[in-house]
This record gives C-alpha cells, sequence and structure tokens, in this order.
C-alpha cells in the first residue's frame, strides 16, 4: 500500500523553513504503523535537510556557511558563470541544490517518523525572494 500527498510550503526567501509537524500529520492520518516516508522536492533551487529543530542559530548559521561557500553571482568570485537568467541568486542556488539532498527517506515506526530528539525537516530555499515550493510526500508500507 503506497499513500501520497503534495505540501505546498511557502518560503519568505533563503533558509530553512520547517515543515516536520505537516509530514507528521500526513503520516498519522494515513493510520499506517511501520513504512517508509519518502519526500522529493519538485524544484532545482532548493533542497531538502533533516536538521536540528532547537536551536534556531543552527539554522541561520547553516544559511550564512552556504552564502559563503556559494556566493550571489554578482561577487567577483562567481564571474565564471554563465547562468544568469534569472538574476545572480539563480545558479547559485542550483549549485547549492546539487551539494544538498532533494530527497529523504524516514523511517515510519509505531505510526511516526523516526526522527531524533531534535530533528526536524526543512525546506533549505536558495533563492532571494519568496516562492511556492511543492513537496511530495510517498508513504510506503
Amino acid at each position: 500500500m503506497t499513500t501520497q500527498t503534495i505540501l505546498t510550503i511557502e518560503t519568505r526567501g533563503p533558509g530553512l523553513h520547517e515543515f516536520t509537524a505537516r509530514a507528521e500529520g500526513f503520516v498519522a492520518e494515513t493510520g499506517v504503523v511501520a513504512g517508509l516516508l519518502t519526500v522529493f522536492v519538485r524544484h532545482t533551487s532548493c533542497s531538502l535537510l533533516i536538521q536540528e529543530n532547537a536551536d534556531p542559530d543552527v539554522r541561520r548559521d547553516l544559511d550564512a556557511f552556504f552564502r559563503r561557500l556559494v556566493p550571489s553571482a554578482d561577487d567577483p568570485a562567481m564571474a565564471y558563470l554563465v547562468h544568469r537568467d534569472e538574476g545572480p541568486d539563480d545558479m547559485p542556488a542550483h549549485i547549492k541544490a546539487a551539494l544538498t539532498p532533494v530527497s529523504l527517506s524516514i523511517p515510519v515506526m509505531d505510526g511516526r517518523l523516526a526522527l531524533g530528539t531534535w530533528q526536524g525537516l526543512y525546506l533549505f530555499e536558495h533563492r532571494q525572494r519568496p516562492h511556492r515550493r511543492e513537496v511530495v510526500l510517498h508513504l510506503a508500507r
């Protein structure tokens, strides 16, 4: 048996946007006790992470690290980039998405996601402006 849904996540710009509660709600509604939840983002300029959800400094530090690792295309260090059709954040967003996962697999045990105590599910937005992102949840048992 498999069940699927699509979550729409409204981002406010770059950074990590948590959607753990929405994924947990989906699993709970299905009544599945044991299975595997696959999470997949349908975009090429954002990604997915399982990350600490207790201290917001972790999210800020991760975002700051990726901004330093892959700066905007208008930074002199990025002069080699050719793809600039959608602005200076577009190609850097594709690079960040290539470095981070676009799908995750989370076991379901006793009807709940088998996440650790401080773990949460995040959409990692790499673009500067707000976006509507689609995340597919696929639960198999």
